[in-house]
Formats: structure tokens, sequence, C-alpha cells
């Protein structure tokens, strides 16, 4: 089995050149990566992944999350497609392990992401030293220490870092491009691959570092897609995703969410789109 490496990218040059140069430090380097770039051009003078690269590019604003996946997909050689977002540092077992779990049985598969203080990658990468410094997210159930572990929760899938054959991703048709801008892909791909029969797996060995980046708590520059997405989501399954935004939004006064609509009260303000930045990181896990 043949694994490719996917990403999508808009900025975040730095970011994109510690994936390649985890990639560059796998135990089993992929077949290949693919970059699929939701920006003019791509960057230059990157470091050399150990693999082929292709370059897909994927126009478009807002951000076209869902096709840039889909193309990169399609464009995708390997029999194994391992998604991992841009922030993300796959430690030297990832393909290894995504290939080793996929090879066995069949399935989506999900890996471990620690988070990353800000500097933490200063100095080239020390996966001893990302180890130590990296934070478990608290809401994501532990991996097992060796194989997999079934997930019985389609809703786990977690964009940052997850694998299936590439058949599985074209028998579900990808993901549904409708979803345009920040939010719902995920979880509604998750929902349908679930349907479907397929099963989700933790993954041993499958650790990845989420590099620090600014954040916004709560997501205030993606008000208007994730109340479009989260709407597109209810129309189809019957029910709400990023829920935890949409009270957010709602405590703030901002939507009156019910059970079957969402009526927007008022836009953000200046200020509360400032304040949703400062020591947003702090609480992003709260």
């Amino acid at each position: 089995m043949q694994a490719s490496v996917l990403t999508l990218v808009r900025g975040r040059r730095d970011h994109l050149a510690n994936l390649m140069s985890g990639l560059a430090r796998q135990t089993e380097r992929p077949a290949e990566l693919v970059i699929a770039w939701m920006q003019e051009a791509p960057f230059a003078d990157l470091p050399d992944p150990g693999c082929p690269v292709r370059h897909v590019p994927v126009p478009g604003d807002p951000m076209p999350l869902a096709e840039a996946r889909n193309r990169a997909a399609r464009a995708a050689s390997g029999d194994l497609l391992v998604f991992l977002d841009v922030d993300c540092i796959p430690a030297p077992t990832v393909v290894e392990a995504y290939r080793r779990a996929a090879e066995g049985r069949d399935g989506l598969f999900l890996g471990e992401v620690l988070y990353l203080p800000a500097g933490a990658t200063a100095g080239g990468l020390d996966f001893d030293r990302l180890d130590r410094l990296g934070t478990v997210h608290p809401s994501k159930p532990p991996v097992p220490e060796t194989g997999v572990r079934e997930e019985p929760d389609a809703g786990e899938l977690w964009g940052l870092s997850f694998a299936l054959s590439a058949t599985r991703w074209h028998a579900i048709g990808g993901m549904d491009e409708r979803f345009v801008g920040y939010g719902g892909e995920e979880t509604d791909f998750a929902l349908r691959l679930s349907a479907s029969g397929v099963p989700f797996f933790w993954t041993a060995g499958a650790r990845c570092y989420h590099q620090h980046h600014a954040v916004r708590v709560p997501p205030l520059h993606h008000f208007d897609h994730i109340l479009r997405n989260a709407a597109l989501f209810r129309e189809r399954h019957g029910r709400w995703c990023m829920d935890y935004w949409l009270g957010q939004f709602r405590d703030a006064g901002l939507i009156d969410w019910r059970e079957d609509a969402i009526r927007l009260l008022r836009r953000p303000t200046e200020a509360e789109f400032e304040a949703s930045g400062a020591g947003a990181a702090d609480r992003l896990f709260s």
C-alpha cells in the first residue's frame, strides 16, 4: 500500500516547511506529498520532504476547503490518503502507523495531535522536545499504545490528521463542496462515511504536533461561514454541528438559536472582534 500525504495551504509558509521536514524524517516515506494551494502561487525555497511533490492550484475565496481536499485526492496516486493540516508536524512514525493500520482493515484512521506553544520549533525539529512541550486536547480520548481502537462516534473525525483508502474516499464522493469557508464539511463527511458502514479507529504511532498560531475565540472572523454551513448541515442531517461556537454566538447576543433555525440578531462589533483575539490561546481548551 502506497501512501500519499495531502495538505491544504494558504499562508503559513514556516508551518508548511516544518511539515515537510517532518515527512523527510519518516520511518516509511510517503509516495508523494500533494499540496493544494489556496493562494496565488506556491511558496519558493521549501525543504525537501524526501518524496515527490505534486502541486494543485485551488483558487477561491472564502477558502474552498472541501474543494481543495477533493482536488488533492483526485491528484493523488497513492492507495492510502493521509490528510495532514498544514499546521501539523508528523512524528517519524505517522506514515508507517497509518499504512500498517489500513493494510490490516478497512476504515478511517485518526491520529493523536499535541498542541505546541510558541517557539517550540525554534532551532529545528527535536521530537523529544515536542513530546515534552505538546499538550493533549482535553476533549479527545487517549489513543491506544499499540494497534488501533475502534471509535464509535464518527463526530470524532479530526481534520488535522486522518487517513483512509483512496477507494473509500472516491466511493463516498469526497467532501461536499457546498460547504464553503470554515466549518461543517468534515463532520458531514464523517457522518456520510459512517452511514456507509465504514468504521473509525484511533491509531497508535500516528502522532502529530500542531504548531502555534494566532486564534480567535469565538471565531468571529468565520461568523458568516459558520452560520451558513451549520444551516446546510442541519438541512442534510436533521441536527446542528459546531454547537460550541453557535452557543457562544448565542450567549453573546449575536443570534437567536432554536432547535429548527438560527435568526441573526446583530453582527459582531469591531470591539468584540478584537476581544476575540485577546488571550484566545488561553481560552481555546476552556
